[in-house]
C-alpha cells in the first residue's frame, strides 16, 4: 500500500496548495467567476468538498453510497451539488472541505490492499481513488488560480494527473461515440524537473510527446490544444488530441484558445 499512501499524501499536498490560495479570500472574491461557465470560486471549492464527502461515504458507508447512487438523478447532479455548496458561508465551506479531505485521506490509508471502492463509473482501487481526487483538486485549483490571476507552479504531483490522462484514453473515445484504438500509444512527457515520464511501447506507431504540464492541461480540458506545446503522431493520436478527457461524465466543452480569446482559458 506504499504507492497508494504516497498518492494520498500527494492529494493532501495538492489540496493544501489550493487552500493557501483561498484561505484569506474575502466574500467578494469567493463570488468571483472562474473559467468554468457559471462557476465561482465558491462553486469550485464546493465541488471538491462535495466530491470528497461522497468519496468518504463510498469508503466508510458503502451500502449508503450504493443506495444514494441508485437514487441520484444523473442529469445535472454535479452542478446542483456545487450550487448548494456555493451557497454556504465561506468559513463553513472552507471548514467542511478541510474536514472532509482529511477524513477521506485517513479512511483511504486505513484500507487493506486490494480493496475495491464503488464509484459513479467502474469500481476503483484505493490508488485510483486517490489519483482521481488528486486530478480533480489540481484541475479545479487551476480554475481558482486563473480566476485570481495567479500562476500555479507545476510539481512532480503532475505525474499522477498524466497517468490518469493516459489510462482514460479509451474512455475519451467511448464517451464521444468512437471506437477506442486497438493498439497502445507511446506517451513521452517531460516533467517539471526535466525528468522523462513515459507510457506504452517504444515502437508504438501512435505517439504523444511534450511537456507533462501541457498534457495535463489537455486531458483535464483546462487549456485548448492550440495553446499547448504537444506533438501527436498518427491519425488515432491526432483524434485523441481533440477529445482527450480524464474526468467522468459526458464530453466536456473544453476551453477557448488564447490565440482567439483574451479571457482566461
Amino acid at each position: 500500500m506504499s504507492a497508494a499512501r504516497d498518492l494520498v499524501a500527494d492529494l493532501l499536498a495538492e489540496a493544501d496548495a489550493l487552500d493557501r490560495l483561498v484561505a484569506d479570500l474575502d466574500a467578494d472574491q469567493w463570488r468571483r467567476s472562474t473559467p468554468a461557465p457559471g462557476w465561482t470560486i465558491a462553486h469550485q471549492i464546493g465541488h471538491l468538498m462535495w466530491t470528497d464527502e461522497v468519496a468518504l461515504r463510498s469508503v466508510t458507508e458503502p451500502e449508503k453510497f450504493a443506495a444514494d447512487l441508485q437514487a441520484t438523478d444523473p442529469d445535472g447532479f454535479v452542478d446542483r451539488a456545487a450550487e448548494e455548496a456555493a451557497a454556504l458561508e465561506p468559513a463553513e465551506l472552507l471548514a467542511r472541505w478541510r474536514t472532509g479531505r482529511e477524513a477521506l485521506a485517513h479512511a483511504l490509508n486505513a484500507l487493506a490492499a486490494g480493496t475495491s471502492l464503488a464509484w459513479f463509473g467502474p469500481p476503483m482501487s484505493v490508488a485510483s481513488m486517490a489519483t482521481a481526487r488528486l486530478m480533480e483538486t489540481w484541475a479545479h485549483g487551476l480554475d481558482v488560480a486563473d480566476a485570481l490571476g495567479v500562476p500555479v507552479e507545476p510539481t512532480a504531483r503532475l505525474r499522477a494527473v498524466a497517468h490518469i490522462g493516459v489510462r482514460t484514453r479509451d474512455f475519451s473515445f467511448l464517451v464521444n461515440g468512437a471506437t477506442p484504438p486497438g493498439e497502445p500509444f507511446r506517451v513521452e512527457l517531460i516533467g517539471p524537473g526535466g525528468e522523462c515520464w513515459d507510457w506504452g511501447p517504444v515502437e508504438a506507431a501512435q505517439r504523444v510527446s511534450g511537456p507533462a504540464l501541457d498534457f495535463c492541461l489537455l486531458v483535464t480540458q483546462r487549456r485548448a490544444l492550440a495553446d499547448l506545446a504537444l506533438t501527436f503522431e498518427g491519425p488515432e493520436a491526432i483524434e485523441w488530441s481533440t477529445i482527450a478527457q480524464c474526468f467522468a461524465g459526458p464530453p466536456g466543452a473544453g476551453r477557448v484558445a488564447h490565440t482567439t480569446e483574451t479571457s482566461p482559458a
